[in-house]
């Protein structure tokens, strides 16, 4: 089958190209050895992203919180958890990336506030009705006493999504019960977000990863909705919108924010993290006068066979396309089960809720062994990649961490039945020998390392060929030399079993079948993600090369 699936690159901006690697702070690197990473542990490592050849780090939120969704409950965004050091090591943090070449990007969350935010602990104090409580999504309960949820909604997080206040009244939260949703509707808290972006754009950062994009604005009447709660709004086009996710107001207010980026020099961005499918709506966040990337998740849980990749990468190069917007690919992040671990699961592929030590445990060697093909076939592909931390370490989930380890409002609020997150964010090993395998300078973690890390340590494999660390580095570099971000992008089989396209000069081919794929005669394999025996690429095996 041959297909012209062409992509050039759109735009000039340096984020249609850009290789931005996630930086979780809590588990990056710890500087003073309480067992929590910190702003100066990121600063210190940062020739490693250089090292590396990525283009920017995007940094999980560092706000003050009390923490009970791991930072994504601020309670001042115009701050530093002393956990997590102070603003001036923030600006040093900053001051150094750009040293080093690198642009930073920091996590924004609008949808909600930490109850600890003081404009909710006002709201909790002010009267029903009271403009402190217009700042929040407040209603009246159903029922005769008002004693009933104002709706139906449950919590992503698991659980009901509303709380009820001393006097009587509601508060809707869709996350945790310490994340109440602001209300969008309210010009305050519009004025409210301006004002932040202009104090972090006046820092020097270089966008907004937009946590829950897709939130922020609710349908007006507050509907039931009787599916099954899920962060995804969706993926039938001719399916109704759940009455909380992609409603279409949310357009406007990141319509405003891009003015507000586009009046600061050098390139400023918005990303959204939004869960939304099909991808023709996805795109419509990424309208040249809106955001200018959003997270491609129909490709994260796209499954491991040759259709599936082929359907989603064309599926999303023509959503991009029609709107002039690049293409985003990412295959793990904080939120979700790591892909060395998810491809070897036994499983095409999906999105897995975490894995606990009495679940169906991953094949280790299946997983990173499609991890590095996947790995290989994304970064290939025309458009901006997104790697999280450790994963150029090749990176398995840790599935065997205790239960009493857990700290994922997931695992409680859905009565210990979904795992939650925890997995994919322990604290990764820099130095096999070291205390927290480098980590920090004492064995303190806030969650723990399995024994395992030691043999995935930086430094046991810089410098060791075929080592996955090496395999990223090596990619990044073909990547730049080759243009592959620009494209254009040339589909030349894509059957049951064999993936090959064509982006430049390069030729890349993934097989997904059982039988080895042979290579044209003249083939000059430039990188492949595990050793070519003969003149044939093994299953679960991508490799770049020219004719």
């Amino acid at each position: 089958m041959n297909t012209d699936a062409t992509q050039q690159a759109p735009g000039t901006g340096w984020w249609t190209e850009a290789v931005i690697y996630q930086v979780y702070p809590r588990s990056f690197a710890d500087s003073d050895g309480d067992g929590i990473g910190d702003l100066p542990g990121i600063t210190s490592r940062l020739d490693h992203l250089a090292e590396l050849g990525v283009d920017a780090l995007w940094l999980s939120p560092f706000y003050p919180s009390p923490q009970a969704d791991a930072g994504y409950d601020v309670s001042d965004y115009r701050d530093v958890d002393p956990l997590f050091g102070t603003l001036a090591d923030a600006d040093k943090l900053i001051a150094e990336a750009k040293a080093r070449g690198l642009r930073v990007i920091v996590d924004l969350v609008p949808n909600h506030t930490s109850s600890a935010h003081r404009w909710f602990e006002a709201a909790v104090a002010a009267a029903p009705g009271s403009p402190e409580r217009q700042r929040y999504v407040i209603r009246d309960g159903r029922g005769p006493d008002g004693a009933e949820a104002p709706n139906d909604w449950v919590s992503v997080f698991g659980g009901p999504a509303w709380t009820r206040l001393p006097d009587g009244q509601w508060y809707l939260h869709l996350f945790d019960s310490g994340q109440p949703d602001l209300n969008w509707d309210n010009p305050e808290v519009r004025e409210e977000f301006l004002d932040v972006l202009r104090f972090w754009l006046d820092r020097g950062v270089d966008g907004f990863r937009v946590d829950v994009a897709h939130g922020l604005i609710k349908q007006a009447d507050l509907a039931d909705w009787q599916e099954p709660q899920e962060i995804l709004s969706g993926s039938e086009v001719d399916k109704p919108r759940p009455p909380m996710w992609d409603q279409d107001g949310v357009h406007e207010i990141y319509r405003e924010w891009r003015r507000v980026l586009d009046s600061y020099p050098g390139e400023r961005i918005l990303v959204a993290e939004a869960w939304v499918e099909p991808a023709e709506r996805l795109a419509r966040y990424v309208r040249p006068d809106e955001m200018h990337q959003a997270f491609n998740f129909e490709y994260l849980l796209a499954a491991w066979t040759a259709p599936a990749q082929y359907a989603v990468i064309t599926r999303s190069l023509e959503a991009t396309d029609s709107v002039g917007a690049p293409t985003t690919w990412v295959l793990s992040n904080h939120d979700v089960v790591r892909h060395a671990s998810r491809l070897g699961l036994g499983t095409a592929g999906g999105r897995a809720n975490g894995v606990g030590v009495d679940d169906p445990q991953p094949d280790a060697a299946l997983g990173l062994r499609r991890a590095r093909a996947a790995s290989l076939l994304m970064l290939a592909l025309p458009g901006s990649a997104y790697l999280y931390q450790g994963e150029e370490l090749g990176l398995p989930e840790h599935t065997t961490l205790p239960d009493e380890a857990r700290q994922d409002p997931t695992w409680k609020r859905s009565g210990h039945t979904e795992r939650g997150r925890d997995g994919c964010r322990v604290p990764i090993p820099w130095e096999a020998d070291a205390p927290s395998y480098g980590f920090g300078p004492t064995d303190a973690s806030w969650l723990p390392q399995p024994p395992v890390w030691a043999e995935y340590a930086l430094d046991r494999q810089r410098g060791v060929p075929g080592s996955t660390y090496e395999l990223y580095r090596t990619a990044l570099r073909l990547r730049r030399e080759h243009a592959l971000a620009r494209g254009p992008l040339r589909f030349l089989t894509s059957g049951d079993e064999v993936l090959t396209f064509t982006n430049g000069d390069l030729t890349v081919l993934t097989n997904f079948g059982a039988d080895p794929a042979p290579l044209p005669a003249g083939a000059q394999v430039l990188v492949s993600s595990a050793p070519l025996d003969t003149a044939a690429v093994p299953t679960d095996v991508t490799v770049w090369f020219r004719v």
